[in-house]
């Protein structure tokens, strides 16, 4: 495109950024990976507050390392109601024909900007969204930890919305994200599907991000249970075969609820005063739950604490997989088809 002067001036697709965020430390750094990124910068970034009761006053130092970025950058709030509510939220904010969504933990890499640009300019005009390439760094010195290793498995998820680029029309025709799910767990293939379903594509991107593995204690293994719900909200959206669907790694959900089962029998049976029925089912609990914790400890480090912490909740985790399955079953066992909710 010829300039006014006749120098020739470039074009590109425009987009906007959006980022959910719950004002974490790691927001900066974010935000400063984009702008270190070369290429064309976004049209519009929007941040999306979704603490329950925002607090203007933590937001000077994250917005502070956007530079002149600054002025095309808006915060707005969602009220606490989880990434897919947060991520609606900056999609009723943007006019750019797509949108990029960020997860605040992440860092772009150097050339974002630009290969964002050239994924977007590849597209067909069927296709409705691509996916970045994550990349998740590691320790080299020794073996990763069960968190570090969950972490990991970002790298091959499908559709993840870490660093996931849609065009906003497409995102208007489905409906945006259903914002039943509150954890940011499935909320990324529940769309994906969605739009598929309409006749979209979705493909993969060469822009590539960073998503470094955050601190966790050690019971962040035992809470991620909860992400059970959703897979049981999954089954009732898309059916039983959403796995193959979703192209999701099918876990151990069978095997958990076969080992909870085997402990309640035990217990039941012990009440009911039939020693060797329980005797039996105890058994079958703790060859069930010794499989579980050693699958997970020889793929560690097997350090003290990480030992430790292994054995623990690998007795707790079938039994409380178990409860969020068969209560997200129950409550989501009339769930209609998402539609939008009104802005």
């Amino acid at each position: 495109m010829t300039g006014p002067n006749g120098a020739t001036r470039t074009t590109h697709t425009a987009y906007a950024v959006v980022v959910p965020t719950l004002v974490r430390d790691t927001l900066a750094d974010c935000l400063a990976a984009l702008v270190a990124a070369t290429g064309p910068k976004p049209d519009e970034i929007v941040l999306v507050d979704d603490r329950p009761g925002p607090d203007p006053g933590r937001w000077e130092h994250p917005l502070s390392v956007l530079g002149d970025l600054r002025e095309r950058t808006i915060v707005v709030a969602s009220g606490g109601r989880g990434p897919a509510a947060a991520r609606n939220t900056g999609l009723r904010a943007v006019t750019s024909p797509w949108v990029a969504f960020l997860d605040d933990d992440v860092q772009v890499g150097p050339h974002w900007c630009d290969q964002l640009v050239e994924d977007l300019a590849d597209t067909s005009p069927d296709t409705a969204g691509v996916q970045g390439v994550i990349a998740v760094p590691l320790p080299g010195e020794r073996r990763p930890t069960d968190w570090e290793r969950g972490t990991a498995g970002l790298a091959q998820a499908r559709w993840i919305t870490a660093d996931m680029a849609y065009r906003t029309d497409a995102l208007k025709q489905v409906g945006g994200f259903d914002e039943r799910f509150r954890r940011a767990f499935r909320e990324d293939a529940d769309l994906a599907l969605r739009v598929l379903d309409a006749g979209w594509r979705i493909r993969q991107g060469r822009r590539t991000t960073r998503h470094p593995v955050r601190p966790a204690d050690r019971w962040v293994s035992l809470r991620a249970q909860r992400g059970n719900a959703d897979d049981a909200l999954m089954r009732h959206l898309h059916g039983p075969d959403w796995w193959q669907k979703a192209i999701a790694p099918r876990g151990r959900l069978r095997r958990h609820l076969a080992v909870t089962a085997a402990g309640a029998a035990a217990c039941g049976l012990a009440v009911a005063g039939r020693r060797r029925a329980a005797a039996t089912a105890a058994l079958g609990w703790a060859v069930g739950t010794g499989e579980f914790a050693r699958a997970r400890i020889v793929a560690g480090p097997r350090t003290r604490y990480e030992v430790t912490t292994m054995l623990v909740t690998s007795a707790l985790i079938p039994p409380a997989a178990t409860w969020h399955w068969l209560n997200g079953l129950w409550r989501h066992r009339h769930a209609p088809a998402w539609r939008e909710v009104a802005p």
